[in-house]
């Protein structure tokens, strides 16, 4: 889905398509906003809108990571699992009220997801 708070690319659903344990992923955040990367690959952008940033805090938190101050990046190791959730959280029409139900479900399966795979190793 793409508007004016969120780009969320082909390469992350695409990426999502063969199930992995362990992705690699790096949250960025520049003037622009806050993007979320794959081996230099961007799979969403948050970009510097009210709704785009609380987007992005969403993201971060789904990932289990802090966000990261401007100018820095800080990284991520999930499941393919985790980051179908994080595009999902993504691609929410904040000022639809509805939406904050799917939004809590998806990060209680986000955090529930990554304790499993912690928990694995």
């Amino acid at each position: 889905m793409q508007d004016l708070n969120t780009v969320i690319s082909d390469y992350a659903e695409e990426l999502i398509s063969v199930p992995r344990a362990h992705l690699p992923l790096e949250l960025r955040q520049d003037e622009h906003g806050l993007k979320l990367l794959h081996e230099q690959k961007m799979l969403v952008a948050c970009h510097l809108t009210r709704e785009g940033m609380a987007t992005a805090g969403y993201v971060a938190k789904a990932l289990g990571a802090k966000m990261p101050a401007l100018g820095e990046s800080v990284t991520a190791r999930v499941s393919t699992g985790v980051l179908f959730r994080v595009i999902s959280i993504a691609s929410l029409d904040l000022s639809v009220e509805e939406s904050f139900q799917l939004l809590e479900r998806w990060l209680d399966e986000a955090q529930m997801q990554r304790k499993g795979s912690s928990d694995a190793t």
